[in-house]
């Protein structure tokens, strides 16, 4: 199955820092892709545009700015409800050989890296940056030379790596390494991605980390965001979008297969958190894959 997703061969010349294409058009027509390349997608005048990166489904309001940045995480922007006939799309692609060596283990680019490690799950800006970066966006069509494009293309990368964005797709799906500092939560979010088929409970998980169940619940959800068991319910479901997508096993043996032991848990909170059932979810994919 995963051999009939658009996997689109670069036109970035290997001479070149991007690729930079600028549409106006009145709808979305490209299929469910993946590449290799990063690639920051602007939208103006898009409301009511699905959305899909990974297994994250959104509808877009009027503005809409993604960094997507891993090889096997399909993507794809769908007409929705969207009924504007003026939407204006700026694509950016860029090689990951772009920063090559310890570039970007330098201390001036740090945030930038983090960031690009990040958007292995793919990356939604929040307006304020936006906003921020829309000028210089718009100035890169037509700056010249085609150097001062490239000094302005990393300094929008840099203001972007400071706004407060979030990532889309779930870690299990995307195939996304651990990017946190934390050594306690590495080995914990290590120890649930080797383990989440099998019954996971706060205290094991507590003693990995070296604290009580108590501080470690508070400490977990101080770091993460997110509570222990929310967390561990949304890397099952991870796993499972992506069998949902790879394979043709029965919807019953893959909620099984990713720690579920009651199909109708499994069919009520993925639909609870992913807007559709399991079945609807593949469908959706199926639908969207084109052969090469």
């Amino acid at each position: 199955m995963n051999s009939k997703i658009l996997t689109e061969f670069p036109l970035l010349s290997e001479k070149d820092c991007f690729l930079l294409v600028e549409r106006y058009k009145t709808e979305f027509t490209y299929p469910l892709h993946k590449h290799e390349e990063y690639e920051l997608n602007f939208i103006e005048n898009g409301a009511g545009v699905r959305r899909i990166i990974g297994d994250s489904v959104e509808t877009t309001g009027d503005y809409d700015l993604v960094l997507v940045g891993k090889e096997n995480l399909e993507h794809v922007w769908e007409q929705g409800n969207c009924v504007s006939e003026k939407i204006h799309e700026i694509t950016i692609q860029f090689s990951p050989k772009l920063f090559l060596g310890n570039f970007l283990d330098k201390n001036q680019f740090a945030p930038i890296k983090t960031m690009l490690e990040d958007a292995q799950k793919g990356i939604c800006f929040p307006m304020s940056a936006i906003m921020s970066v829309y000028q210089k966006i718009n100035a890169l069509t037509s700056l010249n030379p085609e150097f001062y494009r490239v000094i302005e293309f990393i300094t929008i990368l840099y203001e972007l790596s400071q706004s407060n964005y979030r990532t889309l797709s779930s870690s299990a799906f995307a195939s996304a390494n651990i990017s946190t500092d934390n050594r306690r939560i590495q080995k914990v979010e290590e120890y649930i991605n080797k383990n989440y088929k099998q019954p996971i409970t706060l205290p094991e998980v507590a003693k990995i980390a070296g604290m009580t169940p108590v501080s470690f619940s508070r400490f977990f959800k101080q770091s993460t965001g997110r509570g222990l068991f929310d967390f561990i319910i949304d890397t099952r479901l991870g796993y499972a979008s992506r069998l949902l997508v790879d394979t043709t096993n029965s919807i019953s043996e893959i909620g099984y297969d990713c720690g579920f032991n009651n199909i109708s848990n499994f069919n009520r909170l993925f639909k609870k958190r992913k807007d559709r059932s399991p079945k609807e979810f593949r469908d959706n994919y199926r639908k969207k894959k084109t052969v090469i």
